[in-house]
């Protein structure tokens, strides 16, 4: 039953995270902050990984008869690209940040939508799968649960530089906003990623 559980909320991460990219991917032909193009690169690796991470879940609960040292490998995949996930997407909101000629410029509605609407989806992910691994422990729950904790904090990030972007296009404050907001959200997936690549159960803190 815990099993069925934990393969529906997998599934159900994919198909809530599908419609990011697409819609913030269509925003970018109306609006090009720095932020709002780093946010659809990260989201785009983020759901790559959320579906190596069910199809690796699947394979595990498919084949009972893998050995000891096969299941921690393919958990090892499923961290891997998680961490590669974050780690990818870390450099390149970086580099859009700070040679990107559009900071603060365009409607970037669908993207603030997309990112309000990210705090609240990731943040119940995040409980929802440290329930599933504090419940029964797996390291594809685990690893979630530390993907959808970045991911909440990151969309509070987008969503903050965003609104600013939103309310005054083109002012100087506003590129220096969209500018930290991106190098924050930068900053934080390369550290986040390391740790995971590397197998630990702590992230950075928020606060």
């Amino acid at each position: 039953m815990k099993t069925k559980s934990g393969e529906r909320t997998l599934l159900a991460s994919i198909v809530l995270s599908a419609p990011g990219p697409i819609v913030v991917g269509v925003a970018l032909f109306f609006g090009r902050s720095s932020t709002q193009l780093a946010d659809f690169i990260r989201r785009t690796a983020e759901l790559i990984a959320i579906i190596v991470s069910w199809m690796v879940f699947r394979i595990l609960q498919n084949k009972n008869e893998l050995d000891v040292a096969r299941k921690n490998k393919l958990n090892r995949t499923a961290n891997i690209c998680v961490g590669a996930a974050m780690c990818l997407s870390g450099p390149t909101i970086l580099f859009v940040a700070l040679f990107s000629s559009n900071i603060g410029n365009g409607n970037v509605i669908p993207g603030l939508v997309i990112a309000v609407l990210g705090i609240i989806v990731n943040s119940w992910f995040w409980l929802r799968y440290r329930k599933l691994n504090q419940k029964n422990l797996n390291a594809i729950f685990a690893v979630q649960s530390k993907l959808y904790l970045a991911k909440s904090f990151v969309d509070a990030c987008v969503a903050i530089a965003l609104t600013t972007v939103a309310i005054a296009p083109g002012a100087t404050i506003t590129r220096y906003v969209d500018l930290v907001g991106s190098i924050i959200v930068s900053v934080y997936l390369i550290i986040n990623g390391i740790i995971t690549i590397r197998g630990r159960n702590n992230v950075v803190k928020i606060i």
